[in-house]
């Protein structure tokens, strides 16, 4: 009597890499990333998000759903990183000082970005008043944030943001205390410690 059932399927091998094998994560990783990024905007309007990262490489988003953001004037940054101005160096810096978290960095506006669980601005009120004083800042509900497409990884003078530390996955985001140690190391470094000049 023959099995009516189909056959079950032998597990997959890893596959062995080499010269002619191409692995395509970083791609498909960019892809999550992106789709992430556009479910902040109601489906009808993502297409118009992915026209303004072709044609503008640069996208406006809703903060406050998934995703929210702390605007952090880059002498704060530039001071804690120990540095003059805008660079790969700050960016590695960031990139370790906040755990491989994103950050979009617009050095026309000479401000970093660092995106943050949406929950930030109301579960950290009490530190963001404080953060005024600094002139930083949580962005949630009713705010937007100009995204750069998720390839723009160094400075475009067509663009003007791009990733400083680019979004590793889908949903990974900083974490609000290495944000507020961040923030808190900047503004010892501005009001009591050797501080940093701007370019």
């Amino acid at each position: 009597m023959e099995p009516t059932a189909r056959p079950r399927r032998a597990a997959l091998l890893p596959v062995e890499g080499g010269r002619d094998v191409r692995v395509h994560l970083g791609a498909h990783r960019r892809l999550a990333c992106e789709h992430w990024l556009l479910s902040t905007l109601p489906e009808y309007d993502r297409a118009r998000a992915r026209q303004e990262w072709t044609d503008h490489r640069i996208a406006l988003l809703p903060l406050g759903t998934l995703v929210s953001a702390v605007r952090l004037p880059a002498r704060l940054v530039l001071a804690v990183a120990g540095c003059r101005g805008v660079s790969g160096e700050v960016d590695r810096f960031l990139a370790e000082a906040l755990e491989g978290g994103p950050v979009i960095c617009d050095p026309n506006g000479r401000r970093f970005y660092a995106l943050v669980p949406a929950s930030m601005p109301a579960t950290w009120r009490a530190a963001a008043e404080e953060w005024q004083s600094a002139e930083v800042e949580c962005l949630g509900r009713n705010s937007y944030l100009g995204v750069p497409r998720l390839d723009v990884t160094e400075p475009d003078v067509r663009v003007g943001s791009y990733w400083s530390v680019p979004m590793s996955s889908a949903a990974s985001l900083c974490g609000p205390l290495a944000v507020a140690r961040l923030i808190a190391a900047g503004w010892h470094e501005l009001t009591g410690g050797d501080g940093c000049e701007e370019a």
